[in-house]
This record gives C-alpha cells, structure tokens and sequence, in this order.
C-alpha cells in the first residue's frame, strides 16, 4: 500500500494499529511501528514476533529491543522531516523520539486513513467474504429466535457459529435488542428474555482477513401490529431511498438527508439520532462517514453502510442496515440476507 506525503514530510512514523497494518500486512499492529518512506518503508517489532513478523510482512523488518528506548530509530530518521500522527502518538512518547533522534518531528493527520477510505480488489474480497459469512450467520439464527430466549444466549450461539465457520472474531460487540430495548441503537444483548409479539434488532458482523462486515435486521416474534409495524415500513422506506440514490459524486450529506426526509415526512424525524452510515474495513466504524455534517463525497472503491433507523423509548425501535461498496454505477449490496417484513 502507498501513501501521499506531504512536502514538508520526508517520512512517516505511523502507530496506529490499523495503519501500521494496512501498510504493512503484519497481523500484531499493536506491537508494531512502521517507518514510511516511499521507497524505503521498514516495520520495527520486537522478538516475540521474530518469525510471524517476516512470514506476513510486505515491507522490510526489523526486530527491535523497546526496552531499550527508541534510539533504533536514529539511523533510519537523521536529518529528515518525519512525521508523526498527531492523533495516536501521547505527547510523551513525542518528547522521548525528540530527544533520542536528530529528525525534525512535524504533526500529521489521516495521511494513512484518507487512502484506506478506497478499497483495492483484495480489500473489497475480504469485506464480502465477511459479509457472506454473516449472511449464512442470520440464516443459521433466525429459526432459534423465539420466546423465553436470552438476548445474551443468541448474541453468544452467533458468535460461536461464525468463529467456527471460519471468522477471525465478531466485529463488535453484537447488538441484540428486543421489545423496549429495541429504542437502545446500540443496545448490546442483555440477559432479557424475547418475549412474543415484539421486534428484536440484530446488528452483527464478522471479521475475515482483517476486515469487518456490519449487518443489522429487525424481525419480529410472531405477530407485531400497530405502530412499530408502520415503523418498520417507514426504515425500510428510506433505506431503499437512500439505495437507490447512492452513485459515485453523491454527497454523503445529501445521501443522509435522503434517508431522513423519508423518516421526517412519517413523523418521526427527532426518533432517527444518528447519522446515515460510516465506512467499513480494517475498523468497524471508518471514513467515510454519512452524516449532516460530511465534506466526502461517494467514489468507487468505497465500503459503507446505509442504516436509517427509528427508536421509540419505552416502546421498542427499527434499524435496517446494508453494507455496500460504491461501483462506477451505483452500489453493490456485499449483505443479501431479506431485509423485508420477517416473522420468526
């Protein structure tokens, strides 16, 4: 993977797991530091990873003694502009490598995170493995949704059903919400028993090669009327608005306000809180992020998810959520689990 620098940077020391790993394919990022130069990048590691390391490496590696300091560094960064990110690196760790190293230490931001916004072929394959295996996770759980069930005894059957057809581990902490705490959008699995007649909100993912997938279905337990049955209808309304209005040059922005103009005109505009959606990769919540306030508009290349939803306190919610990467002429849906009116 290659970066930009800027021209008053000759290189960049990147700490952040996901960066570290995206630069370098290296499966233990958070002991890990990459040195990018473009023609010249190099990870440090230290012993315990003296054999992974090389076997998973893109770039060139060297094992390192932290406890000796960061003075491995001098060779690499004598007289260069180097820097840093600004975000992830304490001020503390930034005195230690000013006082160790003759390089001229400059703050960055998003210099690795921009280009992670794009995904390349391999990046995009690994994404729809995730997502199938979460397909075929849904499938294999609906038909043990039923009443007397703890929220928590599903999240946890899910969990070790994916990780045993082959996910590397949950992309989150699972969201089982039902009946009243369906009004929760991240109300993560209880000890609640589901209870007939009410909506359960399931939003899960999978991880596979590194990268994440982000599902959300709402169902019902047997017969649910009323209100949060027109509810369910007006989330799926705007979800597929917002589906078929997303297309390379669209702004994120404009594609939230799509979604929530459907949810406004149904009366329930203050009951939609968060934003549209966000990207998806080696984060489970990345650029770009679909909101109010967003500057980025849709490319190809780009991972992310559409989510309206609507959450009533005291009654129960609806989210309906796809993930999709961003083609030359529209969206590809990467789930395919039905995402209609589900009885279980």
């Amino acid at each position: 993977m290659k970066i930009t620098l800027p021209s008053n940077v000759d290189a960049l020391l990147v700490k952040r797991p996901e960066n570290v790993r995206y630069l370098s394919g290296f499966t233990a990022p958070e002991d890990a530091w990459v040195l990018y130069r473009p023609e010249a990048p190099v990870l440090f590691t230290d012993a315990r990873y003296g054999e992974q390391a090389p076997a998973e490496s893109r770039v060139p590696v060297e094992i390192v003694n932290p406890r000796e300091g960061y003075g491995f560094l001098e060779p690499h960064v004598a007289g260069l502009r180097v820097g840093y990110e600004a975000r992830h690196l304490p001020c503390a760790e930034l005195e230690r490598l000013r006082a160790v190293t003759s390089a001229e230490w400059a703050a960055t931001e998003n210099l690795v995170e921009r280009p992670r916004r794009l995904k390349t072929p391999d990046e995009i394959a690994r994404i729809r493995a995730a997502a199938a295996l979460a397909d075929r996770g849904l499938a294999w759980l609906l038909p043990r949704i039923r009443p007397g069930v703890r929220e928590r005894d599903l999240a946890l059957d899910l969990e070790f059903w994916l990780r045993r057809e082959g996910a590397e581990g949950a992309a989150f902490d699972f969201i089982v919400a039902s009946g009243p705490r369906g009004a929760l959008p991240h109300g993560v699995a209880s000890d609640r028993a589901i209870e007939a007649g009410e909506l359960v909100t399931l939003d899960f993912g999978a991880v596979v090669g590194g990268y994440h997938s982000d599902m959300t279905r709402t169902v019902a337990v047997g017969e649910v009327t009323g209100e949060m049955r027109r509810v369910f209808d007006v989330v799926l309304e705007a979800l597929e608005a917002a589906l078929e209005a997303a297309r390379p040059g669209v702004a994120a922005r404009e594609l939230d306000a799509v979604a929530r103009r459907v949810i406004e005109a149904a009366g329930y505009g203050p009951q939609f809180v968060h934003s549209l959606g966000h990207g998806v990769g080696l984060e489970i919540h990345e650029a770009p992020f679909l909101n109010a306030r967003s500057e980025e508009v849709l490319e190809p290349g780009m991972v992310v998810t559409l989510e309206p939803g609507v959450y009533l306190p005291g009654r129960g919610g609806v989210r309906i959520e796809e993930l999709a990467v961003v083609t030359e002429n529209g969206l590809e849906l990467l789930s395919h689990s039905p995402r209609g009116w589900t009885e279980v």
